[in-house]
């Protein structure tokens, strides 16, 4: 028989469950395996079934016919609810799950891997956790981290003011690792904290032999109750478990895609050192001590902010269309020490006269921006367009955000964005950065 329903129906029509060993017969080939669960916008005309040999195959199920052999169970994925201890001996850590890998567990019978851990199952994944502190756990959302938005900076800096607020004596966010620099640097601006706030993630999800999530997790608490009152992103700092590093939230970016220790500090040193359990902070680092600053949340944005990269044979019309779009500031990735080409120029001036501030930084992430070593940066600087002076990209795109959300104009904005908010930018850049 000829099926060209969707799966569902395919799949009822049959009789056959996630988790069941099914074969389908197509033609003259059969699959046998494990009927698989699919993304929710995977193509609806096909199983996914796991093959004896490991692997995952999918098949269309138009002209098939499929037969149940063993009945199976839908993977579970969690441990279910149950209390976490209490000892009033010990500092409470606020542990904010966003999602992302760190908050996923992989089915070894089915190889599927689910974003559905939540921040209780964090803690019960790792118990070792238990040793350290009390925990207030939330799952905030169940997102990778290539969904966020900056609404949802604005729900996470809110809620963390909140615990904080209840007596949280640190705060640790579990989060996608591929935009985690984005996030820690929007916490960076809005929030004013007392307390640590430690932004942490993983390469491989929790549950794996090879995961780095345990050490990630344990070394963000140890941070968490440190005397560092800042936000950091907390990472491997080598392939091994031996060490993380304390990155600060406005100078790290992922810069692997698959690494360990994917994440470095630009234009900037690591801010401490975690290992064996202890925290050694950078002694040529000012930081923050814990209780030094009152609470304060600011988390008024401009979501509406344009991110170019320059590229040969850029045109003015990705300039002019941000403009004629009613974008409100544009970050420009320029080359080298800030430049594009001069066909742009017109176009960045008419951005100045509609009110609209145009930041340049550098697509050779460290080193700073210069515009008046060339002619061509002159010209970028005549009509009006400000220097991102040493902050990465993501975090100048981050912070002109921010910027427009306190101001609308244009000198106001432009103060902003050179005035030094959250440790987003270095008095001068040193080699010894650079060889990090």
């Amino acid at each position: 028989m000829t099926y060209k329903e969707n799966a569902k129906n395919y799949m009822e029509n049959y009789g056959l469950g996630i988790g069941d060993k099914i074969k389908v017969n197509k033609e003259d080939i059969s699959y046998t395996g494990i009927l698989l669960d699919r993304p929710e916008d995977a193509d609806d005309g096909y199983l996914v079934i796991k093959l004896s040999s490991g692997y995952n195959i999918g098949v269309a199920i138009e002209n098939t016919t499929a037969e149940l052999i063993e009945k199976g169970e839908k993977p579970k994925i969690g441990f279910g609810e149950t209390e976490i201890p209490h000892d009033d001996s010990k500092q409470n850590i606020s542990i904010v799950s966003t999602g992302g890998t760190v908050s996923s567990v992989i089915d070894y019978r089915t190889g599927a891997v689910h974003p559905a851990f939540t921040a209780s199952d964090l803690v019960k994944a790792n118990p070792e956790l238990l040793d350290y502190a009390n925990y207030n756990v939330k799952a905030l959302y169940n997102i990778l981290s290539e969904d966020m938005k900056p609404e949802y900076w604005v729900k996470a800096a809110e809620e963390i003011a909140n615990d904080i607020s209840d007596g949280a004596d640190g705060v640790v966010i579990a989060h996608g690792t591929d935009t985690m620099h984005y996030t820690s640097a929007a916490l960076s601006f809005m929030l004013k904290t007392p307390v640590p706030i430690i932004i942490t993630g993983a390469q491989r999800s929790s549950d794996r032999p090879s995961s780095d999530a345990n050490i990630n997790l344990i070394d963000s608490v140890i941070a968490a109750k440190s005397d560092l009152a800042e936000v950091c992103v907390c990472m491997h700092g080598s392939l091994n478990d031996e060490y993380t590093y304390l990155h600060k939230g406005t100078k790290v970016r992922k810069m692997h895609t698959s690494r360990r220790d994917t994440f470095r500090s630009i234009n900037a040193q690591p801010i401490a050192k975690i290992q064996n359990r202890k925290v050694s902070i950078n002694p040529e680092y000012n930081y923050t001590k814990r209780g030094a600053n009152e609470l304060e949340l600011n988390t008024s944005i401009e979501e509406k902010v344009g991110f170019i990269k320059s590229f040969p044979g850029i045109s003015k019309d990705y300039i002019e269309y941000h403009i004629d779009k009613g974008y409100k500031g544009l970050v420009i990735e320029g080359t080298g020490l800030g430049h594009v080409p001069n066909d742009l120029i017109d176009s960045f001036k008419r951005a100045q006269d509609e009110n609209i501030p145009v930041i340049m930084t550098s697509q050779c992430l460290y080193g700073r921006v210069n515009m008046n070593v060339y002619s061509t940066g002159r010209n970028i600087l005549d009509v009006g367009v400000i220097s991102g002076i040493d902050m990465t990209p993501e975090t100048t795109y981050v912070k002109l955000c921010w910027a427009l959300g306190q101001s609308d104009d244009y000198a106001e904005v432009k103060e902003i964005m050179q005035t030094n908010v959250a440790g987003e930018f270095g008095e001068k850049s040193t080699i010894k950065d650079f060889l990090n």
